[in-house]
Order: structure tokens, then C-alpha cells, then sequence
């Protein structure tokens, strides 16, 4: 069964991740989409559960064999992208595709999958609200936060490029407006 595909997509820091597990957490037939990364690891993430972390050289081999169907170096040596087995897993399973992705592979994956997707972009309130949640995350540099925040700045202007944008001002309004975004289209 080929099956539909959700593509959420956001600047860091804007709650992509925290709604995506509220979708996940609602007994939708939606299965998340695990991309590779070589950047470590988080000390909370797992291998094979929040991302398949491996070496550059490795994710450049993938690259080559045309393993991905969208990948990105989004910071130097920090690339990361989406296996064409793992869409082909999850849709061997009966379920849809949950993605979590960056804001460039979002418009590249909807050019793909066209009207068997759904793009939503996470608005946040403002850079500066972006900038308040990315230090009280706790993960990064003041450094890596400067590189996220300008990154932001850039994704802010793609935003038109997705199906809908929905503003994370309040998150519970921003779940539901979601949910309801994603059901209404897995029912059609």
C-alpha cells in the first residue's frame, strides 16, 4: 500500500518536534519517519529511534548510491537526509509517513510526493521568541544558536512555499489547528 505523506517543517526551536509527538501520541495511522543524521547524538536521542546517526563518509556512500529521496548539508559536514527504505517501511506497514524535517527538505519532499502530501510550516511568533526557546532548550552554543537563528531568518521566507503555515503562538492552538489539518486530509 502506498500510503499518504504529512511533511511538518520548521526553524528550530519553533516546537515541530513537541507537535509532531502530539500527533503521534493521537492514534493516527501515521508512523515517523526517521532521517539520518551525522551530527552526534543528543544525550536523550537514540540511534535508530530519533535519528540514524552515522559518520559523513557513510552518509556521502548513501549519497552516491542514490539511497535518498531529499538530503541536505545544512551546516558544513552536518548533513542530514531521508532514505527512500524508510518510506518504503513505513508504507509496508499500512501507515502513513510522519516527517520531521528541515525547512528545504519540506519543499523539496512536497515537489516530490505532490497531492499524495500535505506541507505545514511551523511559524514561530518571532526570531526573538525563536532565540528565548533555543536557550532555555539547553543543547546548544551561543555559537550554534547564532547559526540557527540566521538559518531561521532564511527558512522564514520559504514558508509560502507549503500547503499551510501555522502560527506556534499558543501550542495547544497550534496542535489542535494541526491534528486538524492532517486528519481532514487523510480522510480525503
Amino acid at each position: 500500500m502506498k500510503g499518504k505523506l504529512i511533511i511538518i517543517s520548521a526553524p528550530s526551536g519553533a516546537g515541530k518536534s513537541t507537535i509532531i509527538k502530539y500527533l503521534l501520541d493521537r492514534g493516527i495511522n501515521l508512523e515517523f519517519s526517521i532521517s539520518c543524521a551525522t551530527r552526534a547524538p543528543r544525550s536523550s536521542e537514540k540511534d535508530g529511534v530519533d535519528y540514524y546517526f552515522m559518520s559523513v563518509e557513510e552518509f556521502r556512500k548513501k549519497i552516491k548510491n542514490d539511497e535518498f529521496i531529499e538530503w541536505e548539508e545544512v551546516y558544513k559536514d552536518q548533513l542530514y537526509g531521508t532514505l527512500k527504505s524508510e518510506i518504503d517501511r513505513i508504507w509496508s506497514h499500512g501507515s502513513h509517513v510522519l516527517f520531521d524535517v528541515d525547512v528545504k527538505g519540506g519543499v523539496h519532499l512536497k515537489n516530490i510526493f505532490k497531492n499524495i502530501a500535505i506541507s505545514i510550516f511551523i511559524m514561530p511568533p518571532s526570531i526573538s521568541e525563536l532565540e528565548k526557546r533555543l536557550i532555555a532548550r539547553g543543547t546548544d552554543a551561543d555559537y550554534k544558536i547564532k547559526m540557527r537563528l540566521e538559518k531561521a531568518a532564511e527558512e522564514l521566507m520559504l514558508a509560502d512555499s507549503f500547503d499551510n503555515i501555522v502560527g506556534n503562538n499558543n501550542l495547544e492552538e497550534a496542535e489542535n489547528e494541526v491534528y486538524r489539518l492532517v486528519t481532514g486530509f487523510l480522510d480525503n
